[in-house]
């Protein structure tokens, strides 16, 4: 199913109960689905200070820190945003995200996943 809606939707970036635990660390809330029939998927991610995680995905993500600091990127390669700033992560970019503070972020993703 395509995306014909033209009718603006609102999403939360608070992260509540539903949201998926990777080892106590890393908390992912969703949010815009493909599931819905969107050629885009967003939701919320939480990383404590000091979590990590590899970045190589199969779909490219914007990702706008709401809050806290990120080191994105493979060594040599990588960045650091902190809150207000985004980032594009490419398909397939190599390299980790590892939270240089407690980080609450909002990720795009285009195509949907």
């Amino acid at each position: 199913m395509s995306d014909t809606s033209t009718r603006v939707s609102r999403y939360s970036s608070v992260i509540g109960n539903d949201a998926v635990r990777f080892d106590d660390r890393i908390l992912v809330a969703p949010g815009l689905s493909k599931e819905v029939g969107r050629s885009m998927s967003a939701y919320t991610a939480f990383f404590a200070a000091g979590a990590r995680a590899d970045l190589p995905a199969p779909y490219a993500e914007v990702w706008v820190v709401i809050s806290g600091a990120l080191r994105v990127g493979a060594e040599g390669d990588a960045v650091t945003v902190r809150s207000g700033d985004f980032v594009h992560v490419p398909q397939q970019a190599p390299g980790t995200v590892e939270a240089l503070e407690d980080t609450t972020m909002v990720c795009v993703s285009v195509p949907a996943h």
